[in-house]
């Protein structure tokens, strides 16, 4: 644990280090920072037993070595211990106070990648593993949580991590659609994947905490509860971490530069003909600023697996003097296959549409857009007509007289 402990200390001081000298561009270290003025989120509100049993009995019936008894046989005898559990739950949500046996978690070091050496501890990622109870406690106070996001429209647009009806898939469509369409118009786009070290890890609570009363509006007991402290691999953890890098898109915004979020990945790009090197200036200023607000909030961009790819056609994209940096480190455009959201067939905007092939997102999921008569280049349509979305793992194309959608693949596909 101490390898863990250490590494987030020394990005944590990395990143501390790493703010400039020299003051970044106006408000960046506080733009977003804006007070709510709505009604706030003073308390959590008790549950009644059905809601509980019901939490409880959808639940996976995983079980932790900190729990008493298995998960699957709590679930036989809840009409007995039931109400024992409600008490719990709604004495933690009134009191603003959560259990610290509920914040004990079981670490277990799992390696990132089964080709990696087992020998090495960089190579590991801590999985916690919390009682049972303690999640189920944490899933009605996201609930009432998301409710109040959803209510004061406290979301960030293009975050796609941890919504409902948000996925890797909903931001692969953005993203994808966005190119597609500037390709279209005949312009280059360059995408720049931003990557941090142990993102989740080195949040800072003082600064989360602040930002979850003064910007997100919690108060009261609900921010006490908070306050008590919520653990890694928690199910509250993501959706915190969302909160804190909530000002980013404000910042991104200022800049005029297209993003699309999904967790700690962001995805910046940017269109332009040739010739409009100004833009790339604007890009380089924006990431000169995500970088400052970044150290602020002890967050580290991981220059060596940040990504940069260009898109568009290629006699255009030839053209385009791409050559940006990032901590001062050259970032040259890539073609290889995106660790990111991104599958392979994005690499090339000019490759034709080849019938039944089958394609696969990294992250599962079908996705497809609407199939016409006639076959263009582009896929502008997409603005206009919304996708339909399915749950194949494959993008496969429906046989004749069947759905009247087809799968998303390369640059060629059906328009009007």
């Amino acid at each position: 644990m101490s390898f863990f402990t250490d590494k987030v200390l020394a990005i944590r001081e990395k990143a501390n280090q790493a703010i400039p000298t020299t003051g970044p561009s106006p408000d960046v270290l506080t733009v977003g920072t804006y007070r709510f003025s709505n009604e706030p989120l003073n308390s959590f509100t008790p549950i009644c037993f059905s809601e509980a049993s019901s939490l409880i009995q959808k639940s996976k019936s995983t079980t932790c070595l900190l729990d008493p008894i298995p998960t699957h046989l709590l679930k036989d005898v809840l009409p007995l211990i039931g109400s024992s559990i409600l008490d719990q739950i709604n004495g933690s949500l009134v009191s603003g106070y959560v259990p610290r046996s509920y914040k004990v978690a079981v670490i277990k070091p799992l390696l990132k990648k089964t080709s990696l050496d087992p020998d090495v501890l960089a190579n590991y990622r801590p999985i916690s593993n919390l009682p049972f109870i303690s999640k189920v406690l944490e899933k009605v106070v996201v609930t009432q949580l998301l409710e109040h996001l959803q209510r004061n429209s406290l979301f960030e647009m293009f975050q796609s991590a941890f919504r409902a009806h948000h996925s890797t898939e909903t931001a692969l469509l953005k993203v994808t659609n966005d190119l597609l369409i500037a390709s279209d118009h005949e312009l280059v786009s360059m995408l720049v994947l931003l990557d941090l070290s142990a993102a989740f890890d080195t949040v800072d609570h003082s600064i989360l905490l602040h930002r979850l009363e003064h910007v997100i509006g919690i108060k009261g007991t609900a921010l006490d509860w908070v306050s008590h402290g919520v653990p890694q691999g928690s199910v509250l953890g993501p959706i915190l971490f969302t909160l804190y890098m909530l000002p980013l898109g404000n910042i991104i915004w200022q800049h005029g530069i297209n993003f699309h979020c999904y967790a700690d990945d962001t995805q910046l790009y940017l269109s332009m003909k040739p010739k409009e090197t100004e833009k790339l200036v604007k890009l380089q200023t924006c990431l000169k600023d995500i970088k400052s607000w970044m150290s602020s909030n002890f967050l580290l961009p991981n220059s060596g697996k940040t990504e940069v790819m260009v898109f568009g056609p290629e006699p255009l994209r030839d053209r385009l003097d791409h050559m940006i940096t990032l901590h001062g480190i050259s970032l040259t455009s890539s073609l290889s296959v995106l660790r990111g959201l991104a599958p392979s067939y994005l690499e090339e905007l000019v490759i034709p549409y080849q019938r039944n092939r089958p394609l696969r997102s990294q992250n599962a999921g079908l996705l497809v857009v609407p199939e016409f008569l006639g076959v263009e280049w582009g896929a502008e349509h997409l603005a206009t007509r919304p996708p339909c979305y399915g749950t194949s793992s494959l993008y496969s194309r429906p046989s004749a007289g069947g759905s009247p959608y087809m799968s998303l693949v390369l640059l060629k596909v059906s328009s009007c």
